[in-house]
């Protein structure tokens, strides 16, 4: 997914600037829905994130989960 840089702002949850391949931690424990009961802890470092088109959701993969959807208010940059 290829995103104009210029129309979208994406930021995590202390307002910092996020792009696509950045790294980012886990501020806050969160169960992952559809996983079978997997839940991702505060701290994770998640490498390599995508942009979507929503400023609020980010793409990225987990050691346990792939193809997940995050909400950049449980995000800050690494």
């Amino acid at each position: 997914m290829a995103n104009d840089d210029d129309d979208l702002v994406v930021k995590d949850a202390n307002g910092t600037r996020l792009n696509n391949g950045d790294s980012v931690t886990l501020i806050k424990d969160l169960k992952v829905k559809g996983s079978g009961g997997v839940t991702l802890k505060r701290g994770t470092l998640i490498k390599n994130v995508r942009l979507t088109y929503d400023e609020a959701e980010i793409e990225c993969n987990a050691d346990k989960v792939k193809g997940l959807i995050l909400r950049t208010e449980f995000v800050r940059k690494a």
